[in-house]
């Protein structure tokens, strides 16, 4: 059936618009390969590379530990966008694939995966809640069950031009609570910037009584020069990593991060 329909509207690639050879595509092989992975240790608290002058961004925020699979820039922020504004519907099961086979194991175990809430006048516009269809997707490649405690209110505010300082200003985001909140929880977003969305979430689930909160998104901001790798390079993994978060240190070591070249290793815990 892909292919018959491929006859009739030629899919193209989400990142690159390249035709593609098969209907069931979303991604080509080249953009495939260049997607940049992160590799080597990661903070378990910021979810950045760890370098030698690392000074963890989160120390603040409400979240325990995070965790991202690729580097969110050249591809993968191409694939970001087509997500968001290109109604790239699918491209989020194809995220939740690369989270699913690279998340830590130690992150998932117990937990309920409760989507970042985009605001109501974002829905209506794209016609889709892009961080609700990847838990929705991430839920069943895990087997961790979902939940929609999480809700957006208030004016509508651009993160997408605001500055730093702005998108870190407390209140900037309001996010309130709907329904019983699970003790252990995995936010689940597309990218983590500078954090401010995911602090604001997590803010508002310790209020109403979760232990525990994980952020767990596809692609991670990067500071300039923080190292990713391509596709193309063999799996790698996350070595134990020196953390300011004993409690997201606890959770993430002893995971692995996968660079997926087509082949699904055995998951950490849901193999």
């Amino acid at each position: 059936m892909h292919d018959l329909l491929a006859l009739l509207v030629p899919p193209v690639c989400a990142a690159c618009s390249i035709p593609l050879r098969r209907g069931a595509d979303v991604v080509c092989a080249g953009c495939r390969r260049a997607l940049p992975w992160l590799r080597g240790p990661q903070c378990a608290r910021c979810a950045l590379p760890l370098t030698a002058r690392h000074a963890c961004p989160a120390a603040r925020q409400a979240f325990d530990a995070a965790w991202a699979a690729v580097g969110y820039t050249g591809v993968a922020r191409d694939l970001v966008a087509a997500l968001k504004f290109r109604r790239g519907r699918p491209l989020a099961d194809v995220m939740a694939a690369h989270l699913a086979v690279g998340v830590p194991g130690s992150l998932i175990a117990g937990a309920t995966i409760v989507p970042v809430p985009a605001h109501p006048a974002h829905v209506r516009a794209r016609g889709y809640d892009q961080a609700r269809l990847l838990a929705a997707a991430l839920a069943r490649r895990t087997g961790a069950p979902p939940a929609r405690v999480l809700r957006r209110r208030g004016p509508v505010r651009s993160q997408l031009s605001a500055s730093r300082s702005e998108r870190l200003e407390r209140g900037r985001i309001d996010v309130f609570v709907r329904g019983a909140v699970p003790s252990l929880v995995v936010l689940v977003d597309d990218v983590h910037t500078t954090g401010a969305t995911l602090d604001a979430c997590a803010r508002a689930l310790r209020r109403a009584g979760a232990a525990e909160v994980v952020a767990v998104t596809w692609a991670r901001a990067l500071p300039v020069g923080c190292p990713s790798t391509p596709a193309g390079s063999a799996l790698t993994r996350v070595s134990k990593s020196r953390t300011i978060s004993a409690k997201g240190s606890k959770r993430l070591n002893g995971g692995a991060s996968y660079a997926d070249r087509g082949q699904r290793p055995e998951h950490p815990r849901h193999g």
